[in-house]
């Protein structure tokens, strides 16, 4: 794959000018590197423990009293608190086992029981709400005085597919109701802590909130929760701090390899985030012990996606640029000469940390995804590239033509690929990864999310220098709109890509839900970092808090 040679932006006699950006410093610096020494190894008695407990609630899960609101309260307790990937298999029998049970007039429960299903990826038929209407064909005044199963129906809504007007309806009237609640100064009225879980659930609902913040948050709730059970809270605090110290570990080995590379000294203008990206993987691939590898190996490739991405954005020449796309789209180490010194630092990080990856799935006789891996990231380099090329010759696009780059430009097929090398032989095979590439909804839907939050949460930032155009910029200019009504637009189309993820996850035919799951993972960390027009992964200290929560306390048990 080659790549016709540009023209220069500047001659040697003139001064080169680079857009560099203003990126505030590393928050966490070696912090990890002397934390992971102080990690205690986990001890045979806190082993023995922990797989006790986890017989404990593996019996609790599979014998659960035969009502539907205890079952249900149980299987929602241990998803939420981060617990349920050891228990896939029973809570799958235990769901199938009231999978008809259809008589309850309970809004908490049908609320619950749709929710628990579509998000075990079962097309519940969503007119199970129709009984909670009146005659009029508006949900009944009356339900606002149940409040735990108005908030129950509010986070089922979020399951919608394209269609679906009555979960839209549903969103709108617990929407409304919910911010009453919570807007009456006096909550004499209602529970404080189920008032907490309602702000919290309006600021970020269940649906679109990554696995491991909702652990850590839900864990302090539950425990405050009259109905919790102790054996259930205790063992899922032991396996939080569990994996926290594998993630502690985890953490040390990345910002070791940081270091060791000298990417905050080699590449000085880029955004230092290591310990970030890391949480970033944490949040958008996995948290499970035996997916290190898969974890690890993503947290490079976009780290080094972030260098590139700075160094298209806010450092190189057009006239580097096209050198340095030229070299990843041949893939070839012989090329390395053609580029200036610090990009010849960039290419060999890239192709070495791909090449030690092959080397070690080729033990394991796991490398065949390399290759598309590999592939991704020069697909991404050319589409850099052209967003370049519109920078350099001040092209504003329409909106679709923006949208047909800029939504592969923000990583995900690269981010993707390079994260289900580790999902298994069954899995990560040649025809599925073809597949999810092609065909799958999710992709394009999560691209959609998360290219379009990122772009209305640093258009106004990255305006303060020469950058390329944003979607607001695109969009307005296009349907000759206000700033503000285009935001509005794009936030719709968000809306609409979410409906488009749960459509395809709701029984998956094409596609291994595993890999299925792992896009949600995504759309989920990136609402995160960009929700509520913040980037808080370029502005650092806005996720300094979280970091801290997953990373670096754990739970007194």
């Amino acid at each position: 794959m080659s790549i016709p040679l540009l023209a220069a932006v500047s001659s040697s006699t003139e001064e080169t000018v680079r857009p560099i950006a203003d990126f505030h410093p590393t928050l966490w610096g070696n912090h990890f590197l002397k934390s992971a020494a102080d990690v205690e190894t986990i001890d045979a008695a806190t082993q023995e423990q922990h797989a006790a407990l986890k017989q404990e609630v593996r019996r609790m899960i599979t014998t659960t009293a035969n009502k539907l609101a205890q079952k249900l309260h149980m299987i929602d307790a241990a998803q939420r608190l981060g617990v349920a990937y050891h228990f896939e298999k029973e809570i799958e029998d235990e769901l199938g086992k009231v999978s008809h049970d259809l008589d309850s007039d309970d809004l908490y429960v049908v609320s619950l029981r749709f929710r628990l299903f579509r998000q075990q990826g079962v097309k519940i038929s969503c007119d199970v709400f129709e009984k909670f209407k009146d005659d009029e064909g508006k949900f009944k005044e009356s339900l606002i005085n149940d409040i735990r199963g108005v908030l129950s129906l509010y986070e089922a809504a979020y399951l919608a597919i394209r269609g679906e007007d009555i979960l839209d309806e549903a969103i709108v009237f617990t929407t409304t109701h919910l911010n009453s609640i919570i807007s009456i100064s006096d909550h004499s009225h209602v529970n404080s802590n189920l008032a907490e879980k309602i702000r919290h659930s309006l600021q970020i609902p269940l649906r679109k909130a990554a696995a491991r913040l909702e652990a850590r948050y839900f864990l302090d709730i539950y425990s405050r929760d009259d109905l919790h059970d102790e054996t259930l809270l205790k063992f899922a605090k032991l396996d939080f701090n569990i994996l926290q110290a594998a993630h502690q570990k985890e953490a040390s080995i990345m910002t070791r390899w940081w270091n060791d590379l000298g990417f905050p000294k080699k590449v000085p203008y880029a955004r230092d985030r290591v310990v970030e990206t890391y949480i970033w993987m944490l949040l958008g691939v996995s948290y499970e012990s035996n997916l290190a590898f898969g974890r690890i190996f993503a947290s490079k490739v976009v780290c080094i996606i972030s260098i590139i991405d700075d160094t298209f954005d806010a450092y190189g020449t057009f006239e580097e640029l096209t050198l340095f796309t030229e070299a990843v789209t041949r893939w070839d180490i012989g090329l390395i000469d053609t580029l200036p010194e610090y990009m010849k630092f960039i290419f060999k990080a890239l192709l070495d940390i791909y090449r030690e990856a092959e080397e070690e799935l080729a033990k394991e006789g796991r490398s065949y995804g390399i290759p598309y891996a590999k592939q991704m990231m020069q697909e991404l380099i050319i589409l850099y590239f052209t967003q370049a090329k519109w920078l350099y010759k001040g092209y504003v696009p329409s909106f679709d033509e923006y949208k047909s780059v800029a939504l592969r430009s923000i990583g995900l097929r690269t981010l993707g690929v390079a994260s289900f090398v580790d999902l298994g032989d069954f899995i990560a095979t040649k025809d599925n990864f073809e597949c999810i590439l092609k065909n799958a909804k999710s992709v394009k839907a999560t691209e959609t999310i998360v290219r379009l939050m990122d772009d209305i949460a640093g258009y106004k930032f990255e305006q303060k220098r020469a950058h390329i155009p944003s979607a607001v910029q695109c969009y307005k200019n296009q349907h000759g709109v206000s700033e503000e009504e285009a935001v509005k637009e794009l936030l719709l189309e968000v809306a609409d890509s979410w409906k488009d993820i749960n459509e395809e996850l709701l029984n998956p035919t094409t596609v291994p839900l595993p890999m299925l799951q792992r896009i949600l993972y995504f759309a989920r960390s990136g609402h995160f970092i960009y929700d509520d027009g913040h980037d808080r992964y370029t502005h650092s200290l806005m996720m300094k808090r979280q970091v801290a929560l997953l990373l670096t306390e754990p739970l007194a048990i």
